[in-house]
């Protein structure tokens, strides 16, 4: 089996790319140019092939698809950081929107008997109507992001139904792990916490605490997208744990895990506020379970536990190094 998967430098791709791998495939990763280093991800270092294409170019994709020919395409690219989708709207929309319909149009005229996995996002939810959210609810984004992401869920629909496409759209809430970048929350709370225990900071700052979010483990998430290519027939699968935490939980477990009071060392910033603030977001995974067989192995204080150590264990090695100070950041 030949897969190709886009993003797959980043959290996502990285955990597929190494799944795919264990499964037997051929896996092919598209980057935008393969002459820049550090381009394997994760544990699958030196064992993907590296292909130059970008989702903005409708061309190279289409170059992509006649040479390699995928059994599977993977579409996990994209613009992935909310809060940067109301300042580039339209980067997002052109790389997480129109990206997964060029990524269509290419396999419809060069691969029409591979079969397409579009990462969605709970985003495409928003303002929910009713909870927790399934397959069949009304979906009302609040941001660019959510909103190129419904592009996408709604086209990947559409040529499925229109062209006979094995599409699948994998509907998936909050997934996190020691790989999701700092930007996000969930890292940037236990990186700093492994920064305060190890010295190289005091404070942590966080806009409002009582945000509730559905979140799981991406290596979990990502073999749930691989399960819905193993069915006869394409079709959407909202993939969550249906468990809803706070911010302030997600703190209470990153700290107390080092031996640190929380209240001493966090302070909320009303400049981290977002000005549109989803609904609290919890996903119905009944139908992956009854159809796919999948359910989530990590929970949430597992989790949460494993991104404090791979951070305490990083920022202990970068200290241990030359400038460990500007490694460890200010």
């Amino acid at each position: 089996m030949r897969a190709l998967i886009t993003g797959v430098t980043g959290q996502d791709g990285s955990y597929l790319a190494e799944l795919l791998l264990e499964k037997g495939y051929e896996v092919y990763g598209v980057v935008r140019n393969v002459a820049r280093e550090n381009h394997d991800p994760g544990g699958a270092e030196g064992r993907i092939n590296l292909v130059e294409a970008d989702l903005t170019d409708q061309t190279s994709l289409d170059r992509a698809l006649q040479q390699i020919k995928p059994d599977e395409v993977y579409n996990l690219g994209g613009q992935g950081f909310v809060p940067v989708s109301w300042n580039q709207p339209l980067l997002t929309m052109e790389v997480s929107g129109m990206g997964a319909l060029r990524m269509m149009e290419a396999i419809r005229r060069y691969a029409p008997a591979a079969k397409f996995l579009q990462a969605s996002s709970a985003e495409i939810f928003g303002k929910a109507d009713s909870g927790p959210q399934t397959e069949l609810t009304r979906l009302r984004p609040r941001n660019p992001y959510g909103a190129a992401k419904l592009f996408a869920h709604h086209m990947t629909v559409n040529y499925r139904e229109s062209y006979g496409l094995f599409a699948c759209s994998c509907i998936a809430f909050n997934h996190e792990s020691p790989r999701r970048g700092v930007e996000y929350v969930t890292r940037k709370v236990t990186q700093q916490a492994a920064r305060i225990k190890l010295g190289l900071a005091d404070r942590l700052k966080l806009g409002n605490l009582d945000v509730r979010r559905d979140w799981g483990f991406a290596g979990d998430y990502v073999r749930a997208m691989w399960l819905m290519l193993q069915q006869a027939q394409p079709d959407d699968f909202v993939i969550a744990t249906g468990v809803t935490h706070s911010v302030k939980e997600l703190v209470e477990i990153a700290f107390a895990h080092l031996g640190l009071n929380w209240k001493k060392h966090v302070e909320t910033d009303p400049a981290l506020v977002r000005a549109a603030e989803n609904e609290p977001l919890s996903g119905d995974p009944g139908k992956a379970n009854r159809v796919l067989g999948w359910k989530p192995t990590v929970s949430f204080e597992e989790l949460v536990r494993m991104m404090v150590e791979s951070d305490l264990s990083l920022l202990s090695h970068a200290a241990a190094k030359p400038n460990a100070t500007a490694l460890a950041g200010a």
